[in-house]
């Protein structure tokens, strides 16, 4: 433990950010402001969740404190997490009940617990076990301790000095905890980062510590780990319903992930920071999936059901296999729908229905109560502290997508606030007449598949109500297997290739390259060593069924070295190796960096089979709603049954670097590939297996 509690009482310092905004947490002074007019007017819900809050017992005047030198949390440990747990909630509760009522004993009570922690406590961790559990604490009460002084900071009664040592306390003791976690994805679970991406942040505003603000905003966009955005919404159904990482564990967890992530948004916004909107309103995505599944249906009198695909989490030596929604504590009153609710559908003018019908069932609700950790995961009191008068009038239906996937044009797109219904209309002209209403009354998923048109670009619109509501944005696609990329490689010279298929996808030659002869007129050498080639970082787009086939000729073989490797990183991508760890060659698509073995496809499922060296072989991989065939010198060589996966669905960050390569792999350990890539050819489409084999028979 030595080096433990090194890091944890290491001392940590920051430049500082003179714009931050205070207070400036989950709450500002006007939040302030709006409750204790609310409450005062006795306008609902306000003044019924500040009764709940009144009679909860941290907020009692009488409440009793119980600072500890050393916290522990975990099985082995000597848990004193209770009293934590405990005194974050009341220092929260309390300084509430001041900012509301102005009654200055409720503001020296909790500036007693927040004086009386920072005098105390000295270390936070487990020193007779190998339990982790403390840094689930060192989060969630880390953010909620900082969100209360965060509160009290303008006190007059909590003075410089005050504030300068609780400070030092959460820069010095909390901080350093959840420091070593991020960069390392520390758990199986999601919440274990989320916790810590609130905590940092919520102390780096305190602190007035950009470094650290920057660091929770930065880990959140592209971070490794399983709260990152790329990871904690795993999948992403039609109707934009997204799949959390803790979906398939139980619901207790699930909800959970929506508190974090809903601290982690507003603590941001307050700060200028949009993470709600961030990659298409993930959080918003996982909202609707989660309350709804945690909602009785009552017309069948049983829980909603709520799309899943199987999910898989590979911690060596341990995979983690999930494959249904989970039913433990399914239908769990978590007090913690009321501030991204109102986020979403009256600062933005979005529908959140079923997060809507979560805090309908939960309002009034309390706060940290309760024997154990569930009752103090989160602050609670959210009818009191967020809600918001309703807007007039919603925004117009927005985010609509367009994807090709099972032959059809799958449309999703977020809605608007108190629409009842959506239309959704067709045309074969930018910006319209969209002269073909294709379906009316749409109201649950927020999602329609288009069918049975010939070849073609189609434009799409959807408007709330009726054929005449608001429209959304206007996405267009063209049907027929269109080539949307096509690399012939016929250059002599430069760092360029060309795209034949017309839509201006040029690619960029990188590294030790050059043209030379190939099967078809020229082809590109890559040296192995440094060479690859990048194409253009929107290809994948719209991509759902799709085509890739090419000629390689493989010069030499190592492990790992890629024919192509689409992907964001080493956690999220789709490759084609001609030669695996295991001699074999195979497809495979992930959105957690591998670890669900179902979604490869070998050249052969009983013998390793490598590319054959020094002579021209096709490859092609055609996808068509969950099917995947691999196709060698024009002949089925395998086939997967469930690739459940698609490619559209890989980017899942708006701020990971898209990094689509033939040649290279996203692992730098990896092997470039040594040969000559001629004809690549990507299509938006599944091809026949006559198509495939016509391009098989192509000759210079």
């Amino acid at each position: 433990m030595g080096l433990l509690r090194f890091l944890i009482l290491a001392l940590f310092s920051g430049s500082v950010h003179a714009g931050f905004v205070h207070p400036g947490l989950m709450h500002t002074q006007a939040d302030f402001t709006r409750m204790a007019q609310k409450v005062s007017a006795k306008a609902s819900p306000w003044i019924d969740t500040y009764n709940v809050l009144l009679s909860n017992s941290h907020s009692s005047l009488s409440y009793s404190p119980n600072p500890q030198a050393w916290a522990e949390r975990g099985s082995g440990c000597a848990d004193n997490s209770f009293y934590v747990m405990n005194d974050a909630a009341a220092a929260y509760q309390l300084a509430l009940v001041w900012k509301i009522t102005g009654n200055t004993s409720y503001a020296d009570k909790a500036v007693s617990i927040l004086n009386g922690w920072a005098s105390t406590l000295k270390g936070i961790g487990c020193n007779a076990s190998t339990s982790w559990d403390y840094w689930l604490m060192a989060g969630t009460q880390g953010y909620q301790f900082a969100n209360a002084a965060e509160i009290m900071r303008n006190y007059s009664g909590f003075s410089a000095s005050n504030l300068a040592a609780f400070q030092s306390l959460m820069r010095n003791v909390w901080y350093p905890i959840c420091h070593a976690v991020l960069p390392f994805g520390l758990n199986v679970y999601a919440n274990w980062d989320l916790g810590c991406i609130a905590q940092i942040m919520a102390i780096g505003v305190l602190t007035d510590n950009s470094t650290m603000f920057n660091e929770a905003v930065t880990y959140f966009k592209t971070g490794a780990g399983n709260g990152a955005a790329q990871k904690v919404a795993y999948y992403i159904h039609p109707g934009y319903y997204g799949q959390c990482q803790e979906a398939g564990r139980d619901q207790g967890h699930n909800t959970l992930d929506v508190s974090h992530l809903t601290v982690i948004a507003q603590q941001a916004w307050n700060q200028g920071v949009d993470l709600y909107g961030y990659s298409n309103n993930r959080i918003l995505a996982i909202s609707e999936h989660t309350s709804k599944g945690n909602l009785i249906d009552n017309s069948t009198n049983n829980f909603y059901t709520v799309p899943y695909v199987q999910y898989v989490y590979d911690s060596w030596p341990t995979e983690y296999w999930q494959y249904t929604f989970a039913n433990g504590s399914q239908g769990l009153n978590r007090p913690t729908w009321g501030c991204i609710y109102h986020h979403y559908v009256n600062v933005k003018g979005l529908a959140a229905p079923f997060t809507g019908k979560q805090l309908a069932l939960q309002t009034p609700e309390n706060g940290g109560q309760g024997c154990c950790s569930g009752g103090y995961d989160q602050l609670g009191f959210e009818s009191l502290t967020c809600a918001l008068d309703p807007i007039p009038s919603g925004a117009a239906p927005s985010g609509l997508t367009a994807v090709f996937l099972n032959g059809k044009v799958l449309l999703s797109w977020w809605g608007s606030a108190y629409a009842t219904s959506y239309v959704v209309q067709r045309g074969t002209a930018s910006g319209g007449p969209y002269s073909t209403t294709l379906a009316s009354g749409i109201t649950d998923p927020r999602s329609y598949e288009d069918s049975g048109m010939s070849a073609g670009t189609y434009y799409y619109i959807v408007r709330a109500n009726s054929t005449s509501g608001p429209a959304s944005n206007q996405v267009s696609i063209t049907t027929g297997n269109p080539l949307i990329a096509y690399y012939k490689f016929d250059e002599t010279s430069g760092t360029s290739a060309s795209d034949s298929s017309g839509n201006g996808y040029t690619a960029t030659l990188s590294g030790s390259t050059s043209f030379v002869s190939g099967r078809i007129n020229n082809g590109v050498k890559l040296d192995g060593s440094s060479g690859y080639v990048s194409l253009p970082t929107t290809l994948l787009n719209q991509l759902g069924d799709f085509t890739i086939a090419t000629w390689v000729y493989v010069s030499s073989s190592s492990s790992w070295q890629r024919l192509f490797d689409f992907g964001f990183g080493t956690g999220r991508y789709m490759f084609f190796t001609t030669h695996s760890s295991n001699g074999s060659a195979e497809f495979v698509i992930t959105y957690n960096s591998g670890g669900d073995s179902t979604q490869k496809l070998f050249i052969s499922n009983t013998t390793q089979s490598s590319l054959p060296l020094n002579t021209w072989t096709h490859i092609a991989i055609t996808h068509f709603g969950t099917q995947t065939w691999l196709f060698l010198n024009g002949q089925i060589v395998n086939v997967n049954n469930y690739q459940y996966l698609h490619p559209y669905q890989i980017p899942g960050s708006t701020d990971l670097p898209a990094q689509y390569w033939i040649g290279r792999s996203q692992y730098s350990g990896d092997a470039y590939l040594n040969g000559i890539v001629d004809d690549f050819r990507i299509y938006a489409g599944c091809l026949s297996a006559s198509s495939v084999q016509s391009l098989a028979s192509m000759s210079g």
